[in-house]
């Protein structure tokens, strides 16, 4: 029991530290937006319209080499490992990803908003990629998932800075967890794999940016 508690105030201290973290970034964050606009608007004034093309292309070329190969593993404690290659090229066009909900790849340039944010509607895809990246957990439902679980989990995911929640109603699994290269299906929000889960992964190892930002992106 006092292992229990230990660990479950250290996971405390640990998303309050994150939170404070991503205020600070947040801060940051605007500072260097205000800055790059003035850049951005320069740059367009003095370039025209060749830029916004230049980018345009760039996005649509990437975007038709970005699915990734690979096969799902299973861990011994049920969580599934993507073993291959994940790209991370910046795009601007859908990607055709290998799995639903997509564990990493090819992503759009902006993020998904993942401080803890629940989106009643299905989101992009490749918006929520970049938030895995980003090194966020990202937990989706299907039309079989009860009600009840539905909101269980999302007020655990409003408590937890680096998750984000949505609708996927192409998705095999009624819930299902997933960051960067893993995922894990689970059956409700009292399930010990879903706070296993966040504990690893929530800017865990497996993180290819850690510390980035998830917020100042899309909020749709």
């Amino acid at each position: 029991m006092g292992s229990a508690k230990k660990s479950s105030a250290a996971r405390t201290a640990r998303i309050e530290e994150m939170r404070r973290a991503e205020q600070a970034r947040e801060r940051r964050n605007r500072i260097l937006v205000v800055a790059a606009s003035v850049v951005v608007v320069a740059g367009l004034v003095a370039g025209g319209v060749v830029l916004v093309r230049s980018q345009s292309d760039d996005g649509g070329s990437a975007a038709d080499d970005a699915k990734s190969a690979g096969k799902f593993v299973t861990d011994a404690d049920g969580v599934r490992a993507w073993k291959g290659e994940l790209g991370r090229e910046h795009v601007t066009k859908s990607v055709d990803y290998p799995v639903t909900p997509p564990v990493g790849g090819d992503h759009n340039p902006v993020w998904m908003n993942c401080n803890g944010d629940v989106y009643e509607d299905e989101i992009n895809t490749t918006n929520a990629v970049h938030s895995l990246e980003h090194g966020a957990v990202w937990v989706t439902y299907n039309g079989d998932a009860p009600k009840a679980e539905v909101e269980a989990l999302a007020a655990k995911v409003k408590k937890t800075p680096y998750t984000l929640m949505s609708p996927v109603d192409g998705q095999k699994d009624p819930l299902v967890l997933t960051a960067w290269g893993h995922q894990r299906t689970v059956t409700g929000a009292a399930d010990p794999a879903v706070d296993a889960f966040l504990e690893k992964f929530v800017q865990g190892q497996q993180t290819p940016e850690p510390g980035a930002a998830c917020t100042g992106g899309l909020s749709k």
